[in-house]
């Protein structure tokens, strides 16, 4: 593996975000206390939409699969990153590696679009509130959702593709805590001028694309917000939009710094890729409860069920 255009890579260091062995206890904390609240967190939304009826509409239905989605990408990139903590080779091997960053821009292309849904349904609902219903109905909805997921799948195979194609020869380090095309295409021993390019411009589209509909989207509903003659109307629109509008902020700004330009190397990347893949998806469950009365009154008649239920 050490010899140069003679043996192939077979796995890959991740080097992670430390080498001091106290900082790496430090983040193996960290982590897993993060890891733990966006599974609670992210698990009890779901769980609360699901057992709720009041919670059976359009808006709350695409609540409950963010929070999957969440749930599916902090998966993806955590527990591999606690066990390389705690080890001393911190490898991963290669299929592993591919398979990680295949299901990384899958979920992460899947929320892109998602977050675009979300606009939509309160586009819908504020400037067209007569025929939400009809525009909204269960079955577009699932249509929608399921076209999220072909063309989150379409994203990931554009990442992946041209990454598998490059030959790795050695040295085989990340400089990453998971897998992602640009790291790992860092360390191909051939031009990767190509793949490097068609990494950018796929998730450059992807990303700029869905971020103009959703400040289209949010620029509309907030115009007509303003038109609202109640004040207990208008505010209850904004307070419902602020939480999308701000978890949209939290995902898409480092996405744009991390992917929306050429393949340079920068010190606090790791950092930054770690707020889309740690911080986002533990913060989504408190954003939307925390500002949500509907939410909030589902949680607590749901606790009041399983406390009758362990008396009875």
């Amino acid at each position: 593996m050490a010899v140069r255009n003679e043996t192939r890579v077979t796995q890959f260091i991740l080097l992670g975000l430390s080498s001091d062995p106290n900082l790496q206890l430090t983040f193996f904390l960290l982590f897993l206390l993060m890891y733990l609240l966006t599974v609670a967190g992210n698990l009890l939304i779901v769980l609360t939409i699901v057992v709720d009826s009041h919670l059976h509409s359009p808006m709350y239905f695409l609540l409950s699969n963010l929070s999957l989605l969440d749930l599916g990408f902090s998966t993806v990139a955590i527990p591999k990153s606690l066990v390389n903590f705690l080890s001393h080779t911190r490898s991963i091997s290669f299929n592993d590696c591919i398979a990680q960053m295949f299901f990384l821009h899958l979920f992460g292309g899947v929320e892109c679009f998602h977050l675009v849904l979300m606009a939509y349904d309160r586009y819908v609902a504020i400037c067209n509130p007569l025929r939400y219903t009809t525009i909204m109905s269960r079955r577009v909805c699932l249509l929608m959702v399921v076209s999220t997921w072909v063309i989150g799948f379409l994203h990931a195979c554009g990442q992946v593709f041209p990454t598998i194609q490059l030959p790795f020869c050695g040295p085989n380090e990340i400089n990453h805590f998971y897998c992602d095309a640009h790291p790992i295409s860092a360390l191909a021993c051939s031009n990767t001028f190509i793949s490097e390019n068609s990494d950018m411009i796929n998730s450059g589209i992807l990303i700029l694309g869905c971020f103009l509909v959703v400040s289209m989207s949010y620029t509309y509903i907030i115009c007509a917000v303003l038109k609202i003659r109640s004040a207990e109307g208008r505010q209850k629109a904004f307070s419902t939009c602020a939480s999308h509008i701000l978890v949209v902020t939290l995902y898409f700004g480092p996405l744009v710094f991390m992917y929306m330009r050429p393949p340079v190397t920068f010190s606090g990347d790791k950092l930054i890729s770690g707020f889309y893949t740690i911080v986002t998806p533990v913060l989504n469950p408190f954003i939307y409860t925390l500002r949500n009365e509907q939410v909030k009154k589902a949680m607590r008649r749901l606790g009041g069920k399983k406390v009758f239920s362990a008396v009875a």
